[in-house]
Order: C-alpha cells, then sequence, then structure tokens
C-alpha cells in the first residue's frame, strides 16, 4: 500500500506566511510555485532578479524568497545584494543546479539565510522553512 505524499505535508494556511518565486526557467518556477501551495503558502512568482527588486520596489513585501542563482537579467547575487542594499529584510533562500564553492559563497555573502541546490523537493524546502525559522507542524 503506498501512502500519499500529501498526508505529510503540513498546511500552513493560517499561518500566513508569504513567499516570492526568483526563477528564470518555467519548469522550476511551477515546482517551486507548487511545492508552496502544497504548503499551503501564498506566493508569486517572477522571471529574474529585476523582477525581483522592481516588484519590492512597488510596495510588496515577503515573509521569505527563494532566489535562483543563474538568471539573464540580474542574477541572484546581484539581486539579493541589491534588496539587502534597500534594507529588504526578509529570509532569502538560494537556489542553484550549480555552484561552486566560490560561487556559494559568493551568493552566501551577498545576504542569503541559506542556500539549497535544486530540485527542491517538500523534504528540502520544509528544511529551508526550519532553518529560516517559520515553525511547521510535521
Amino acid at each position: 500500500m503506498t501512502r500519499d505524499i500529501a498526508e505529510d505535508v503540513p498546511n500552513l494556511a493560517e499561518s500566513k506566511l508569504t513567499a516570492l518565486v526568483v526563477d528564470d526557467n518555467f519548469v522550476n518556477q511551477s515546482i517551486h510555485h507548487k511545492l508552496l501551495d502544497r504548503l499551503g503558502i501564498q506566493n508569486d512568482v517572477v522571471c529574474n532578479g529585476k523582477e525581483a527588486v522592481d516588484v519590492h520596489c512597488s510596495g510588496r513585501n515577503y515573509d521569505f524568497i527563494l532566489m535562483d542563482m543563474d538568471m539573464p537579467v540580474m542574477n541572484g547575487i546581484q539581486a539579493t545584494k541589491t534588496l539587502r542594499e534597500m534594507g529588504i529584510e526578509c529570509k532569502i533562500a538560494g537556489v542553484t543546479t550549480r555552484a561552486d564553492e566560490g560561487e556559494k559563497k559568493e551568493f552566501m555573502e551577498a545576504g542569503l539565510n541559506d542556500f539549497q541546490e535544486k530540485p527542491l523537493t517538500i523534504s528540502k524546502l520544509l528544511s529551508i522553512l526550519h532553518k529560516l525559522n517559520f515553525y511547521v507542524q510535521t
């Protein structure tokens, strides 16, 4: 008998957490958006770092951001630095399919709170949430 993974996934709908997915790849956007939805986390998606900066300039705020490292218009490192310089204090988790130690260090020093390799799974997302002090009942 197989168990539905949904039975193991907590619902955070009552928590009113909000997230921003920043990724130029449609497949990754969809996966991250759906994982957050499964956890009951309201989330928006933008295609690059410049859009992430612009959405914050327009007055939107989020509890945390899933920031891709490699994007054609303002990469994750540049966007994270810019958001931090703007005074944005939300938690930012960097995600990437590839990064050598130097790139990972530069991304972390830009102002990340956590770093994970793609592809994200429910387990990795829950790990990010716990590390960022967004506690969930599992």
